[in-house]
């Protein structure tokens, strides 16, 4: 199955916004089989969008058009998909039956402009939106079958992993039973990965497990794409294959499938009926930021103390005079962790200080990052050297404290050597 993707909108062809729909799409069709062949970008113009929409649909089998489905004067999706399809456009009772309701239950009256979402080509098939307004639909164009989804990104990812990507996978005859088995890992390198991982698709003898990789740093995903009968045969097809990557990443893995970094250490402590006190500097509070909101953080996150100046920190915790240290070292990093403990009655208490180079930033700019872990009887810390950028550091520096917060709570080494460090 040849399939295209046509991004639309003024604000994706300028660059006025950054294309992460199209990320999403592509990725997500890798990750069920299915080649992406052509992706094209077009701005809200008629004579271009009609254009595009029959180059698609003579050299493509299925399109995903995104965007150009909303209320405005310059939403033109279904106009110009009826124009290619040689049919009228047509009122949806049913669709604007239900934007009515969608906007009495928010206790507000639809404004007159919206109607228009509910006008679509004749014989066109409605695909259900649960989480807005736009309709989306599919309609036959040349020799392809188009299906066009709302630009909003959690209404497109909605409609596309439960409608058109089941529709494409029945098109393209490929056995529907497939599954996406995730695991997520923070300090390892996609090509050291790869090689760790030879060979691993072939415990599965048939071909039916697919192994690939998407590096977003600092994590990388490690992806098995099992196809099968039924789940019950990908179960079995998927369990050796599943063993081998945990035994071959080992303590690298921090996660897996929809879970987060932040919502394993979460739950982790809530496991313990702990609390957590952290204390951050140049990560401008990232590390509260990933864990304070998660539910249920509301009882275990005490306290969040972000400053810059190292004075300012000792002073937070209560290390002032003669007790506080002189420069940004472990030691440092362990006596403010034990301080913050104290200082807050928490069970945990983690802090990250950075220490940065001087300069402007690029390429070879670094930091050190000194970082301790404190409870009521032990402290565990670990100081690296972080090369790549202002960005990369403080990204890193987040994801290196939240990581070896969880490896302390699992009882993991909290010193295990990273392929992001710089060793000295």
């Amino acid at each position: 199955m040849r399939i295209e993707v046509i991004c639309t909108g003024d604000e994706v062809l300028t660059g006025k916004i950054v294309n992460t729909n199209f990320s999403y799409i592509s990725q997500k069709l890798e990750d069920f089989g299915l080649a992406l062949s052509w992706e094209t970008t077009v701005g809200d113009e008629r004579e271009n969008l009609l254009l595009a929409f029959q180059l698609a649909g003579q050299r493509a089998d299925a399109v995903i058009v995104n965007g150009g489905l909303g209320p405005t004067i310059d939403d033109l999706s279904q106009e110009i998909a009826a124009k290619a399809a040689g049919v009228e456009l047509v009122l949806s009772e049913d669709w604007l039956a239900k934007m009515e309701t969608y906007f009495q239950r928010r206790s507000r009256v639809m404004p007159p402009n919206n109607r228009k979402q509910a006008m679509l080509p004749a014989g066109a098939e409605v695909i259900d939106n649960p989480v807005g307004t736009a309709c989306g639909f599919a309609v036959n164009i040349g020799r392809a079958r188009f299906f066009f989804t709302p630009g909003v990104p959690r209404e497109l990812r909605r409609m596309l992993e439960e409608q058109v990507i089941p529709r494409l996978l029945a098109a393209s005859g490929k056995q529907t039973a497939i599954y996406l088995k995730r695991f997520h890992s923070y300090g390892i390198g996609e090509s050291h990965a790869d090689s760790l991982l030879a060979g691993v698709e072939a415990l599965a003898p048939d071909g039916s497990v697919k192994l690939g990789f998407r590096a977003h740093y600092p994590q990388l995903e490690t992806k098995l794409t099992v196809r099968g009968s039924d789940m019950d045969d990908i179960r079995a097809k998927l369990a050796p294959v599943e063993h081998e990557v945990r035994k071959r990443l080992g303590n690298f893995i921090l996660a897996e499938d929809d879970r987060t970094l932040e919502s394993v250490v979460l739950a982790e402590l809530a496991s313990r009926h702990a609390t957590l006190t952290l204390v951050e500097t140049f990560t401008s509070g990232l590390i509260a930021a990933r864990i304070a909101h998660l539910p249920g953080a509301e009882k275990i996150v005490r306290r969040g103390i972000v400053a810059r100046d190292l004075g300012e920190v000792c002073a937070a915790v209560g290390l002032e005079g003669p007790s506080m240290p002189g420069g940004i070292t472990r030691e440092t990093a362990e006596a403010v962790a034990r301080a913050a403990q104290r200082h807050t009655g928490s069970t945990h208490a983690l802090a990250v200080l950075i220490e940065l180079d001087e300069g402007a930033d690029r390429i070879e700019f670094a930091g050190s990052i000194c970082l301790a872990i404190a409870t009521g009887h032990d402290v565990a810390s670990r100081r690296s050297r972080i090369v790549g950028g202002r960005d990369w550091v403080r990204l890193g520096a987040v994801e290196m404290g939240l990581d070896c917060l969880r490896r302390q709570l699992q009882g993991l080494p909290v010193n295990e050597r990273i392929d992001f460090e710089k060793v000295e």
